[in-house]
């Protein structure tokens, strides 16, 4: 009853022959590649890294982190920070002075903190003030103990204005 007529339709275009070229593809996106194997780790939000390839030298040098700071290269210099961590590679000449401390590389210079670890691969030259200490077996140490009376002995500066006036008033 109700239908289309065959005859009313137009015919259908042919089919292309099977050698044909097809139609220029759209280009594919690229794919997702993991940022890890495109660039190196980016560090966690609130820490500063000092890597292999950095060295900091120079005469009353102090580097002040408020937050974490990792430390793979090589610093003359003083530390001040929340959180210090020297990595196996780092080394470290001068005072480091953090709440928390943890050595895997090379200190030559006082380590002042409320909590020290001197991990395995850690050497050390010189003294330890601390709240907490813990001195892992392997761990290389010459330098004397000391846990001070007075809590603002081993407490960081974080203050770079004050640190500023010190250095421009000598």
């Amino acid at each position: 009853m109700f239908g289309r007529n065959n005859q009313d339709q137009k015919p259908s275009p042919p089919a292309p022959p099977a050698a044909a070229t097809p139609p220029p593809a759209m280009p594919a996106a690229a794919p997702a590649v993991p940022a890890a194997t495109t660039a190196p780790a980016a560090a966690p939000a609130g820490m500063s890294v000092i890597g292999e390839d950095l060295a900091i030298i120079g005469e009353k040098i102090t580097v002040v982190s408020q937050n974490k700071l990792k430390v793979n290269g090589t610093i003359q210099g003083d530390i001040n920070g929340k959180e210090v961590f020297v990595g196996p590679k780092g080394k470290v000449i001068g005072t480091v002075t953090a709440n928390h401390i943890e050595v895997e590389g090379e200190i030559k210079g006082a380590l002042r903190g409320a909590s020290v670890s001197l991990m395995p691969s850690s050497r050390v030259d010189g003294d330890i003030y601390h709240q907490k200490l813990a001195i892992s077996e392997g761990a290389q140490f010459d330098g004397r103990v000391r846990r001070p009376q007075d809590p603002s002995e081993i407490t960081p500066n974080l203050d770079t204005r004050s640190l500023q006036a010190k250095i421009t008033s000598t």
